[in-house]
């Protein structure tokens, strides 16, 4: 008889265990969104590889962030019209027309290509550090007078076109890891062109919050997997052979950089 109790008592343990457990679980959220990503290079994913043939120059990859969720999460719908080389008044023109009222997820990374990033880097490779440094300097000084006034107008069309949609502003990677041994440029180019990345990125920030959209700041992630850094790299370094690549990210560095990042400010 005291056996039988005890048994009982064990199964109906059990058994109020297991319902706990079940409740504790929470239901995977309906893939309902509509998303759709906006942007430039970093957005379409150069320097990823697998690029679609529909996309052609804009060169939009499979293994780029948008694309990764839309693989990982399976939304309702995606699209990506993020194009290689974009500045924030291709974005207005050409791409913020893919946007609708149904449109419940946009992602957008831009103004890199605003402030001259690929002309930056071409000064800093082919020229010494005083010309790199003065390049860096007038990019500061055009975003700081630019930039936010150019992001606002993206992002007012964005709530135009798409009011009820949560838009996530994705950043750039600071470049270089320093204190560093490594070849190339100079220490002081290095450092300032990180602090130009650092710009950008700061009046991104303020620009996307004032807005009321997310900012997803990836550079912490990047840190320890930058140029000149001991790991595992997850931007490409100067590319002779293939230079539009250059300075972008990798393949690693979309999937364990940009996508986590992003995957995280989406919710």
């Amino acid at each position: 008889m005291r056996r039988t109790r005890l048994v009982t008592l064990a199964l109906s343990l059990a058994t109020s265990l297991g319902a706990t457990l079940a409740l504790a679980v929470p239901a995977q959220a309906a893939p309902t969104d509509r998303y759709i990503a906006l942007g430039d290079s970093y957005a379409s994913g150069v320097g990823a590889g697998s690029y679609t043939t529909e996309s052609g120059s804009c060169q939009r990859s499979t293994n780029a962030y948008p694309a990764l969720y839309n693989t990982n999460i399976h939304p309702a719908s995606y699209r990506s019209v993020a194009c290689s080389g974009a500045r924030t008044t291709d974005v207005v023109n050409s791409q913020l027309a893919a946007l609708g009222s149904t449109t419940t997820l946009v992602s957008v990374t831009v103004g890199g290509n605003d402030v001259g990033f690929a002309n930056i880097m071409t000064t800093c490779v082919l020229y010494g550090t005083t010309e790199c440094v003065a390049a860096v300097q007038a990019a500061e000084d055009k975003a700081r007078a630019e930039l936010s006034g150019l992001l606002a107008t993206v992002y007012n069309g964005i709530k135009s076109r798409a009011p009820a949609a949560r838009v996530v502003v994705v950043g750039y990677p600071v470049f270089y890891q320093l204190n560093t041994v490594c070849v190339g440029l100079s220490d002081t180019s290095r450092a300032k062109i990180n602090e130009g990345i650092n710009l950008v990125d700061d009046i991104t920030r303020s620009a996307a919050l004032a807005a009321g959209f997310t900012f997803a700041d990836v550079r912490p992630i990047f840190v320890g997997h930058q140029l000149c850094s001991y790991g595992e790299k997850w931007l490409h370094a100067l590319n002779y052979t293939n230079i539009g690549i250059s300075y972008h990210p990798t393949t690693a560095g979309q999937a364990g950089g940009y996508y986590p990042v992003f995957r995280g400010a989406a919710g």
